[in-house]
Order: structure tokens, then C-alpha cells, then sequence
């Protein structure tokens, strides 16, 4: 198991609610770090038929333990009932708790108790560069870093299993849509838009729904921690800004399934495409880690001009090119934004050799980027 960057120092003192996409290797890590903790896993079917029978079977047994211990619960989004009896562990035996799961929505829409802000949100992503030594990027941005997926050759068969155990599990086994063969067909428009600002009347058009409803459909891809809605950097002085979100799926490897992309190599647009999301992908991961408080958003005008990743409140603006040597005409979209934040630092990541300054413009090397992102340079 490789070591993850995510921190749980905070749960010597705390509850945690740890969610995450599946197979992000959530049980797999809380299995390594707290081998010896009581592990209550929800997806066995004798677990869940136990609590779900009786829930305040939890609180009975677990009141014999000594005040302070730890437990885990796993896919607690399965058992919302079990919340109540949590609570009142925390509350009155003192207990704390890491309460996993891969999806939250149907937590939060049916009202049921989310501890009143006794338990601490995490988030655990797929693989990040820096949590594996001899990092490919040629690799993370054919497979995707998903921890079954990167760690093979060619991972299309447990792509095309991932994606389906999605449908069936997370939308299907929690009754979020009732069309689910419109909201497979969904999957495969929203991967066209994958990177690109939405246009929900256009997708709408394109499954045989309505815009509403595809807004929904956005919402539970968000809200199952399959898709990052990226809102536009809408703070302008002379210029006007594009207002729409943009969309990415979780993964660029669930990315390129649904748009059968495969065998990308540098040079082709297709490749580019990925290698944005790769690194969108990666700024997302470290914003979620050490940056909780810190927005990502992207920025782009009614003229054309754009730039990939806003972080905070014009702290940092960074543009991704596959480019294997950046020209001036990469860099008009983040000369544009200086004009209008000029102590913006501008940041430029390609697949140059050599790391290099154009004006007031960073280039850097995919591999430096991110080693300086990881060591926390950047912001």
C-alpha cells in the first residue's frame, strides 16, 4: 500500500466523516493506519442486515468500550439510521469515529442527523504524483489514478466494471434517478463536455431532457464525488467573464472510458485534453488536502481569452499546455489576466525541458510543477 497524503492526526481528538469516490482505497487505508480499531463494514451484507434490524444494536455494543476508543464505520451512507446512535456515543461514552462512505447526498437531501458539527469532513482522492515514486504521466493520463486502475498495464476491463458498479450502485441501489438507462446516456454527453464551460440546454438537447433535469443529473455526479463542478472566476475590472461552471469527471481514466479515448501519447489534442484534466485533477487533490479553505476556478472572456485554474482571489493563475516548448501565443490568456490583476503570480505548466521565465510568466516543466505543488510553493 502506498502511502497517501491525506492527514489523520486530527482523529486523535475528533469524529471524521472521510468520503470518497469508490476504489479511491478508503478501506484499504483505514485497515493499514488503525489496524487493531473496532471495523464496522456496511458493504457485508450480514454487517448491514444486523444494524439495519436493529440499529441501537451499536450503541449497546459499543458502550462497553473505553471512553476514547475509536471505530470506523464503512459506507455509512448505506445505514443513515446508525447516525442517531453514533451521536450519542460521541455525545455521552465519548467515543470518536471515522465514518466512511462514497456518497453523502442521500445523507444531507433526507434530513438525517450529521453529528450538529461534531465530526470533521475529509475527503480521500484517487492517487496523486506525489504519493507514487517513478510517477508516469504518460500513464496516470491514459489510466487514470485510480489506485486498481494506474497500478496496471491496461485497465479497460476494470474501467468498463468501475463505471457499470457505479450506475448499479450508486444511482440505481440508491433510487437517485428513475431513468437510469437517460442517465447512462448522460454519462456519455457529460464526458463530451468533460473540461469544457456547461451548456445545459445543449446537453439537454442531446439526452432527450430537460435542462433541469441534466442540472440534476450534474448534481448527483457532484454530489456522489464523480464530478467537480468548477465555478467561473467572476471578480473582473475592465473585461467581461464567462459566468458558467465547467465540468470534470473525478478521474481523467473514467474520462477517456466514456469517450473511448485510449492510447494517448504527447502531440495529439486528445492528450492535451487529459493532461489538463490531469493536472486540474491534481490542484483539486492538493486544495482538498492541505487547502480546505482555498477556491479553484478558471477564468474566461467574452473575447476568447482564458486561463485554466484561478486559485483563491487571484493568488496564483496557472494555464496547462501539452506543449513540449511554450510560445508567446500560449501565454495571451494569462497576459490578459496580469492586465486586470497585476500581482497575480502567473504560472504556466507544459512539457518544456527546462523550467524558464517569459516576463512575468513561470514555465514550468510538468515534473517541477508538480514537485513544487506538492512541497507546497505555490500557494
Amino acid at each position: 500500500m502506498l502511502p497517501r497524503k491525506i492527514n489523520f492526526q486530527v482523529a486523535e481528538n475528533e469524529s471524521i466523516f472521510l468520503w470518497g469516490a469508490r476504489q479511491t482505497g478508503k478501506s484499504t487505508l483505514l485497515k493499514m493506519l488503525f489496524p487493531e480499531v473496532r471495523y464496522i463494514d456496511l458493504l457485508k451484507s450480514d454487517e448491514f442486515a444486523r444494524y439495519s434490524r436493529r440499529p441501537a444494536l451499536l450503541r449497546e455494543e459499543l458502550s462497553l468500550l473505553p471512553e476514547g476508543e475509536l471505530v470506523i464505520i464503512g459506507e455509512i451512507q448505506k445505514l443513515p439510521a446508525l447516525l442517531d446512535e453514533v451521536h450519542w456515543l460521541i455525545s455521552n461514552h465519548h467515543l470518536r469515529f471515522i465514518l466512511s462512505g462514497s456518497s453523502a447526498r442521500k445523507l444531507r437531501r433526507s434530513g438525517v442527523n450529521l453529528l450538529g458539527g461534531r465530526a470533521i469532513r475529509k475527503h480521500l482522492y484517487p492517487f496523486v504524483s506525489a504519493e507514487i515514486p517513478d510517477f508516469d504521466l504518460v500513464k496516470a493520463c491514459n489510466n487514470g489514478m485510480l489506485p486498481r486502475h494506474y497500478l496496471v498495464n491496461n485497465p479497460a476491463n476494470r474501467l468498463h466494471a468501475y463505471v457499470g458498479d457505479y450506475l448499479l450502485q450508486e444511482i440505481n441501489a440508491e433510487a437517485l434517478t428513475r431513468n437510469l438507462n437517460t442517465f447512462t446516456r448522460f454519462m456519455e454527453v457529460a464526458a463530451l463536455s468533460n473540461g469544457e464551460i456547461l451548456n445545459y440546454n445543449n446537453i439537454a438537447s442531446e439526452c432527450g431532457v430537460s435542462a433541469p433535469t441534466v442540472k440534476e443529473y450534474f448534481s448527483i455526479l457532484e454530489e456522489t464525488l464523480v464530478g467537480y463542478i468548477i465555478p467561473a472566476f467572476t471578480k473582473n475590472v475592465k473585461r467581461r467573464v464567462t459566468q458558467s461552471p465547467k465540468f470534470y469527471y473525478f478521474d481523467v481514466g473514467v474520462a477517456n472510458f466514456l469517450l473511448k479515448r485510449t492510447a494517448l501519447s504527447p502531440g495529439s489534442p486528445e492528450f492535451g485534453h487529459a493532461f489538463e484534466h490531469f493536472i486540474i485533477q491534481e490542484l483539486i487533490a492538493y486544495i482538498g488536502y492541505f487547502r480546505p479553505l482555498q477556491n479553484l476556478s478558471y477564468w474566461r472572456t467574452s473575447s476568447g481569452y482564458e486561463v485554466d485554474a484561478i486559485i483563491g482571489n487571484a493568488e496564483v493563475a496557472i494555464e496547462i499546455k501539452s506543449s513540449g516548448e511554450v510560445q508567446s501565443h500560449h501565454t495571451k490568456g494569462l497576459k490578459a489576466f496580469s492586465e486586470e490583476f497585476p500581482d497575480c503570480r502567473l504560472t504556466l505548466v507544459s512539457l518544456d525541458k527546462y523550467p524558464r521565465r517569459i516576463n512575468n510568466i513561470e514555465v514550468y516543466p510538468v515534473s517541477e510543477f508538480l514537485k513544487r505543488l506538492w512541497n507546497g510553493d505555490f500557494f
